[in-house]
């Protein structure tokens, strides 16, 4: 219930639709309802049973009192011009009900579109918005493919399972309703009959449709897990083949795709028991109406004559598809409201990162960055301890280390990818959660060991995050990131698109696309994260010439696999499991005969 009401707060903004959509679907039921009962008279012309009437009575809400009126007409008119006239105009009258019925049905559809629609998508901009906002830390947690699914398979879910069924929701409800009072004009000893047996029939098809949502649950599940084994294998697909990893792999895929499709074919044997179910159910209620309504005329009990009952059971055999419709939707909405429950778990996951109450604007950085006893942890382990570290303006420091001595996450503290556990981080004195986090990441530019590209243009790409840059300013920056020659070899030049993350290029071509973007962007803080450490020696040396025109004039932070790259380093950190061990400059690491010269030592030795 909870997760409907949140699909309601969608459908909320749309209520003027709604309302036109609930008003032409109540002309659609009267319309149909009168097509229907113009069946009795037809009969009584028919059969030659009707009795003549010419007491014409006050008009009221009263079935004895509309019948007895209309038959007061129906007599003059046959007396007038005969019954085959009075058969001619009863045919019209439905006829033209039928095209009203029609028309205000869709009408009714056409006012329901725009909600449909509507609500999927407001759904998938809220999905995509908060996929924006979510910390690095909690897709490190999870499956990118389990979130890829929630946002395309789950919301389709939610389409056809909720969304869908509001057709049937605010139809069938409203036709079943008009139909039922009318009956109960005819007939009230019948029709309370009739509404003992109904709740029996829809209590059932409830419970067998209430089975549907857990297993609707773990379907999407496990559909997530697929697309998650899809994404690493396309993307790792290069490694898969090298290691010939293929039976490894296609075995992970197929497990669990046979296990998918065990749990759709129980998903789907019970789904396609809604129908045979109200089928058989609405059947065997109608039967036992025929009998006990049969009796009752052929006794004398009910008010009904013989063609008055068969207008009744022709009434009530139309209320029969739209709560078999009604069964259907709602086996639909189990299935999309588990859905529902996976895509909140999205849309509620708490935005640990984000602008305190009070955040300041910060313009520009014009004295230091200061670390001062930062620890963080992942869950329960402590990857930095007790950092303290002064880093001010215009200086070159470095960070060498072991793989997994937390160089690189300590240099995702500074523009808040992820909140320190213990200490602070200031700039310019002012602790990081005190400035907007916009303003923040604007003082930086970001330059990683894996650089990442989209599927658009080298112009798109280097202007990426600065809408306004002109041609002359992307070229200015290409040049300083010795990515212009290049460029301008391809067939469109800036407009040329580079494919999906970048793959027509080469590793330092791609390196150096990302170096424009950040000279582009032209921050007083630049981070560069082992940005020359999967490169041939060609092109670090191209990569390495770049990014010592990138780093005059700006305060770097810069984590060296190779130290050869950060020999005139300001500032050289030694990172080992999480604490600065050893600072100084290259010189002075060297005379401290510490873990910094042994490392030196191996690589010059290799």
């Amino acid at each position: 219930m909870r997760n409907f009401k949140k699909i309601f707060v969608y459908i909320l903004p749309y209520w003027t639709r709604v309302a036109m959509n609930i008003v032409f679907n109540l002309l659609s039921a009267i319309f149909s309802l009168f097509s229907l009962t113009m069946v009795i008279p037809f009969l009584t012309i028919l059969f030659q049973t009707h009795q003549e009437s010419y007491d014409l009575l006050p008009l009221s809400l009263n079935y004895e009192t509309i019948i007895n009126n209309f038959y007061y007409y129906l007599t003059l008119l046959i007396s007038s011009y005969g019954e085959a006239a009075a058969l001619l105009l009863l045919s019209i009258l439905v006829i033209l009900a039928s095209l009203l019925k029609n028309g205000s049905r869709y009408i009714a559809l056409y006012h329901l579109a725009p909600v449909r629609n509507g609500v999927v998508r407001d759904m998938r901009n809220d999905i995509y918005e908060k996929s924006l906002e979510l910390p690095l830390a909690y897709y490190s947690k999870g499956r990118k493919g389990d979130v890829i699914s929630r946002m395309t398979n789950d919301v389709y879910q939610i389409e056809i399972g909720v969304i869908q069924s509001l057709a049937m929701a605010f139809r069938d409800p409203i036709t079943i309703i008009i139909y039922m009072a009318w009956l109960m004009l005819m007939s009230a000893k019948l029709t309370i009959f009739v509404m003992i047996l109904l709740p029996v029939a829809a209590l059932l098809i409830g419970w067998v449709a209430r089975t549907l949502k857990p297993t609707a649950l773990r379907s999407q599940s496990k559909l997530g897990m697929i697309l998650s084994v899809m994404e690493e294998t396309l993307t790792g697909l290069r490694v898969i083949k090298a290691f010939n990893a293929e039976k490894k792999m296609r075995s992970r895929f197929l497990s669990l795709n046979n296990l998918y499709t065990r749990i759709m074919n129980k998903l789907y044997r019970r789904q396609d028991l809604a129908s045979p179910l109200s089928e058989f159910l609405g059947t065997t209620v109608f039967i036992i109406i025929m009998i006990f309504g049969g009796s009752m005329v052929l006794a004398g009990e009910s008010t009904l004559k013989p063609e008055a009952f068969i207008g009744y059971l022709a009434i009530f055999s139309q209320i029969i598809q739209p709560a078999k419709n009604f069964s259907k939707a709602w086996y639909n909405v189990q299935k999309g409201l588990a859905s529902a429950e996976r895509i909140d778990n999205i849309l509620s996951a708490e935005v640990s990162i984000r602008d305190s109450s009070g955040a300041v604007e910060k313009k520009e950085f014009s004295s230091e960055i200061e670390f001062k006893n930062v620890s963080f942890r992942y869950e329960d382990t402590y990857v930095l301890k007790n950092i303290g570290l002064s880093i001010r303006k215009g200086m070159k420091v470095a960070l060498v280390g072991q793989s997994g001595a937390g160089k690189s996450t300590l240099v995702d503290l500074i523009p808040r990818f992820y909140d320190v556990d213990e200490g602070e981080i200031r700039i310019d004195g002012t602790p990081l959660k005190k400035i907007r986090i916009k303003d923040l990441r604007a003082l930086m530019g970001n330059v990683n060991q894996e650089p990442i590209l989209f599927n658009d243009t080298f112009f798109n790409n280097i202007a990426f995050g600065a809408d306004s840059a002109t041609p002359e300013e992307v070229e200015k920056a290409a040049r300083i990131a010795n990515a212009h020659d290049f460029i301008m070899e391809t067939t469109l030049g800036y407009y040329t698109n580079i494919g999906d993350r970048g793959d027509k290029l080469s590793g330092g071509q791609r390196q150096r696309i990302s170096i424009a973007r950040a000279v582009l962007r032209n921050p007083p803080i630049l981070i560069l994260d082992e940005a020359t450490s999967s490169l041939d020696t060609e092109s670090e040396k191209l990569v390495q010439e770049a990014l010592l025109n990138v780093m005059q004039n700006r305060t770097s932070v810069v984590i060296a696999h190779r130290l050869s790259t950060i020999i005139n380093a300001d500032l050289i950190c030694v990172m080992h499991e999480g604490r600065i061990i050893e600072t100084g400059t290259h010189i002075e690491l060297l005379e401290k005969d510490g873990i910094y010269k042994k490392l030196h030592s191996l690589q010059m030795f290799s």
